[in-house]
């Protein structure tokens, strides 16, 4: 209105906080076994007063991608901050293209910064994060959960409890740390267990050569596994496009993915017919919305992925996916139900095979402030902490 002056709402500080978190078990991947989760919190502070949560979290440090959460805190600390304080808090995307500006790379933390603007501005405006997306299309997101114990009975047990708890009924199994013989061993006789009352993917983390791969893709298609994740090395397109032309059990791409360029190329060389989205290996909420955008126009069916976030960074994923038209393979949103302790105050709510979305604005969450002061890594180690066992949801 003329004669009033409007005041910019400017980005204060940004800080960032190293969390080590106990799990509820050992999580074994091809490439590493995680014995606990380490967090990177992202906290932008508003000259409005208003703060917004981000995440970066990575699966197994640097033994499984080129970001850890150390890393993604110095780039934020000594390259973002400086760049972006004292700018508007209210343009994410002129903040984003600034950023884009000053860092190369570093998808981690772009995507902990955008959704720490989001967040924000969500409360700022009393929306959602997915309503600033342009809103949902679903409140619900299918989970499914990993079993990586590396013990086939124990395996097996933890499907069945998670069924009875109608919490997942879809179970990813990671393979590679063995040989393919006792691997398909292994992945064959959870199959047999649990027949047709529960669905099986199998999770290679790029472990096979192309005729390894293609011997054991054979027993898994006939063995009725639902869905192959990354068999061969990222780098192989031409591998993953032959292997996806001779079968016909869906191959997703994961490790080849970051963002909407690779889902071009990747696409255009029709190497997958599935896309694992991961908002922060894309660079944030909007460049998975482009990600999904190639997808839809290529034909190639949509994984809502995870770095096995906390619930910050899952939320995060949740809103993004929340607002995709199509998302024909569910999710893996399951990160918080891994960790042996949370540091917000209302935990996610799984329910019924779903994850629920929060209804409050921005991402919906609050932070436990004394589980934060408790779990960051400059205060102390985790070891007196007692870990609590899987979340048990009403049916």
């Amino acid at each position: 209105m003329p004669g009033i002056a409007l005041t910019m709402i400017s980005i204060q500080s940004i800080e960032t906080i190293l969390l080590d978190l106990p799990m509820i078990r050992p999580h074994l991947l091809a490439m590493t076994v995680m014995q606990k989760r380490t967090l990177l919190l992202v906290r932008v502070m508003c000259s409005d007063a208003i703060e917004g949560l981000g995440e970066a979290t990575s699966i197994g440090g640097l033994a499984y991608g080129d970001e850890s959460p150390e890393g993604v805190k110095l780039c934020i600390d000594c390259f973002i901050t400086p760049a972006i304080r004292g700018i508007e808090a209210t343009n994410i995307n002129a903040a984003m293209e600034l950023i884009g500006r000053v860092v190369q790379g570093n998808p981690f933390a772009k995507a902990a910064i955008e959704t720490a603007l989001l967040d924000a501005h969500g409360k700022r405006r009393a929306v959602s994060v997915s309503e600033l997306l342009g809103g949902s299309v679903r409140s619900t997101l299918p989970v499914l959960w990993t079993l990586a114990s590396g013990d086939t009975q124990r395996d097996i047990d933890e499907a069945e409890q998670m069924l009875e708890l109608r919490r997942h009924r879809v179970f990813k199994l990671k393979v590679g740390r063995k040989s393919a013989k006792e691997d398909l061993a292994h992945v064959l006789s959870i199959k047999r267990a649990l027949g047709e009352r529960a669905g099986v993917t199998v999770d290679v983390n790029q472990q096979w050569d192309e005729a390894q791969a293609a011997r054991s893709i054979a027993t898994l298609e006939e063995a009725g596994i639902d869905l192959i994740e990354q068999p061969i090395a990222k780098h192989n397109r031409a591998g993953m496009a032959r292997l996806a032309a001779r079968f016909v059990v869906p191959l997703m791409a994961d490790e080849a993915l970051y963002g909407p360029e690779d889902a071009f190329d990747l696409a255009r060389q029709a190497a997958a017919d599935v896309f694992a989205l991961k908002v922060v290996k894309s660079g944030g909420l909007h460049a998975t919305r482009r990600t999904a955008a190639v997808a839809d126009a290529a034909g190639v069916s949509l994984y809502g992925g995870t770095m096995l976030e906390g619930s910050i960074g899952t939320l995060a994923a949740a809103h993004c996916y929340s607002t995709l038209p199509h998302l024909q393979w569910g999710s893996e949103l399951f990160g918080p139900l891994l960790l042996g302790d949370d540091i917000v105050v209302t935990p996610l709510r799984y329910q019924n095979f779903e994850l629920h979305l929060p209804s409050g604005p921005g991402l919906g969450i609050e932070l436990d402030e004394d589980k934060i002061r408790f779990y960051r890594r400059d205060r102390g180690d985790v070891s007196r902490s007692t870990p609590r066992g899987p979340h048990v949801v009403p049916r």
